[in-house]
């Protein structure tokens, strides 16, 4: 008897998802410090996506002057990262506190090839923001004929289609989960947790981040190499009128700027996503072992990448910095002097 009553006394302090249906999931008790930091800690990060990107598409839109091919790629991507912060990320971050799904299975299916959608057209933007860069420096004279703005509102198009067609497609025909445990696909009511059975665990990441960042890869590599060509080039031409010690300085400061510039983008984006791509890809063979909370620490990892985005792409350019100062002044801060201020 002392066993059967504490038995019942530890299901009903256990903290179900919903106390009132026998098949719901467990919750994740928290201490209301460590909730409370959790929710501050992402409802910042979700701000500052959504506020940054949306600046980016604000002042993108509002200058005619940054309106240029490469700027529209920009503007798309962060129309994508302030829809990843809007309409994705609040839903992750109760998900990931409560370790409970509210919202229904229709829904966490519509979450989920959002998510995916969401995550899937940033990474593609980024790669397609290195190709324009790649024919850019790499083939100057061919790239104004070439990229033009319609071509690259097609490209983008593309993207956006491929990315919905490619997301929702896996996951409301469900190929990702066939062949796996009818427990381990839908345990209990309260679940909403995308997984890939080995198949489509290599598939999808393959498609959506080792090929695209090894593309990434290998033109930004081919951009430093033609960068360092042009600074030796542009130095010795400067060395006719400039002393010996000028032309290395010189020379020095622009490899060291464009190798930086480089670094930071590249680098942003492997530590943002590789650690959530490389255990999408190990997870099911290791019989889905890895801890909810390191899976989702991993996915808000790969999140920051957008917030991340407007930072990289837009306040690392002077044009932006000005634009960015002209529109908090003018329509935040409602200052006249702001009127002063000119792109050029």
């Amino acid at each position: 008897m002392d066993i059967l009553f504490m038995n019942i006394s530890d299901v009903e302090n256990v903290l179900l998802c919903f106390p009132n249906q026998p098949d719901s999931c467990i919750g994740t008790e928290r201490l209301f410090v460590l909730k409370g930091a959790m929710y501050l800690f992402m409802l910042a990060a979700i701000f500052m996506t959504v506020f940054g990107n949306l600046l980016v598409i604000i002042t993108i839109s509002h200058f005619k002057q940054l309106q240029s091919p490469t700027n529209l790629i920009i503007l798309s991507l962060a129309l994508v990262d302030c829809m990843l912060g809007c309409l994705v990320m609040p839903f992750s971050m109760v998900r990931w506190v409560q370790r409970c799904w509210f919202m229904g299975e229709l829904f966490c299916q519509i979450h989920s090839s959002l998510d995916m959608t969401l995550s899937v057209a940033s990474i593609l933007h980024l790669c397609l923001v290195s190709i324009d860069r790649y024919m850019a420096i790499c083939d100057p004279l061919s790239y104004r004929v070439k990229v033009t703005k319609s071509s690259i509102a097609v490209y983008i198009c593309i993207i956006w289609m491929f990315s919905c067609m490619f997301s929702f497609g896996i996951v409301f025909s469900k190929v990702n989960i066939m062949g796996l445990d009818s427990t381990m696909i839908n345990p209990c009511a309260g679940n909403c947790a995308l997984i890939f059975n080995k198949e489509w665990g290599v598939i999808a990441p393959l498609i959506n981040f080792y090929i695209p960042g090894t593309v990434m890869s290998c033109l930004y590599l081919k951009i430093f190499h033609v960068a360092r060509k042009h600074a030796r080039i542009l130095s010795d031409r400067m060395a006719v009128i400039m002393c010996r010690e000028m032309k290395g300085q010189v020379s020095e400061q622009k490899e060291r700027k464009a190798a930086t510039t480089l670094g930071i983008v590249m680098g942003v984006f492997v530590l943002c996503w590789l650690p959530f791509f490389l255990t999408t890809v190990i997870d099911p063979f290791l019989g889905f072992s890895t801890p909810l909370d390191v899976f989702d620490a991993l996915v808000w990892f790969g999140y920051f990448n957008s917030l991340f985005n407007p930072l990289i792409y837009g306040f690392f350019y002077p044009h932006f910095q000005k634009a960015f100062k002209i529109i908090i002044l003018r329509y935040v801060f409602h200052l006249k002097k702001s009127s002063n201020l000119v792109l050029q």
